[in-house]
């Protein structure tokens, strides 16, 4: 019988929660002894999550991998949001309602943040109600739907917030929305799009590990490979998002029935953290 396999590490969603992080007032840095020890390696990591098989890979071993615990007793700063979104408000509504719309949205992010999606979802529910047309509460409310699993919810917010902002950075998380409820069609449109725009390589690896597992989902793991090929290369700095697009290589060369190759690729991951998803397992099972 053969091993169970454990699931994917996540992609697209951790990335936008590190994009809703940056749009709120930065957070005092931590120091180097609250940090876990996989924070204080050499490679930068990034903070996204997502779900999903290449959204199979493992809530729980990704979580492992994801860094988002933090210390009971770190004192906390109240929530603030960023100065475009304040002004977005203040252009909407009377001086004297911005600052608790303002709260609002800040307790959402931070709530999402936190993996607290339902509070998130309901904190930002006034804001769309009374000022709907404001991108960033869509996309709150868009990313905590996705983290719930409620795909069509999370799929209409998104493509509000992209209506509004006018912006690629939510087309990741979106095409993995349109992934889960098997509508190819618009997955292709969206990474057509965002490789075209050549954004920054983090948002080019999540777009581009949704694409694939799209492919592989309909049995085309060729096609799926020549999706990661531009990924199958190893860069002097070693960042989160190349151990996500090198799992999913090893993931498709085994599946694939290449498993010299894909042994390969899950031992670079390895090498850069031992902890990342389900790695070592994946490794042993291939007789390593």
């Amino acid at each position: 019988m053969p091993p169970r396999r454990a699931e994917r590490p996540r992609t697209a969603a951790e990335q936008r929660a590190a994009e809703v992080n940056a749009r709120r007032a930065p957070r005092p840095p931590r120091d180097e002894q609250d940090l876990p020890p996989r924070e204080r390696e050499p490679w930068v990591r990034e903070e996204w999550i997502d779900e999903g098989e290449v959204r199979d890979a493992a809530e729980r071993a990704a979580a492992r991998a994801g860094g988002t615990e933090r210390p009971a007793s770190r004192r906390r700063k109240e929530p603030e949001v960023a100065p475009e979104v304040e002004g977005e408000l203040s252009a909407l509504l009377p001086a004297a309602r911005v600052a608790r719309y303002q709260e609002r949205l800040a307790s959402a992010a931070e709530a999402l943040d936190r993996g607290r999606y339902g509070d998130a979802r309901r904190m930002v529910q006034p804001v769309l109600r009374d000022v709907p047309d404001i991108a960033f509460a869509h996309e709150l409310a868009g990313l905590a739907s996705y983290r719930l699993g409620h795909f069509r919810k999370a799929a209409s917010e998104l493509e509000e917030a992209r209506r509004l902002d006018g912006t690629i950075r939510h087309h990741a998380v979106l095409a993995d929305c349109y992934r889960a409820m098997r509508r190819y069609h618009e997955v292709e449109t969206l990474w057509a799009e965002l490789r075209d725009a050549s954004p920054e390589p983090a948002l080019m690896a999540e777009g581009r590990i949704v694409a694939a597992g799209a492919l592989a989902d309909r049995g085309d793991l060729s096609g799926a490979l020549e999706v990661m090929r531009k990924a199958m290369e190893v860069p002097k700095r070693v960042r989160d998002y190349h151990l996500r697009q090198w799992y999913v290589v090893g993931d498709l060369l085994d599946r694939s029935g290449d498993i010299v190759t894909a042994r390969r690729w899950f031992s670079l991951v390895a090498q850069a953290d031992p902890a990342f998803a389900d790695v070592v397992d994946r490794l042993r099972s291939l007789g390593r």
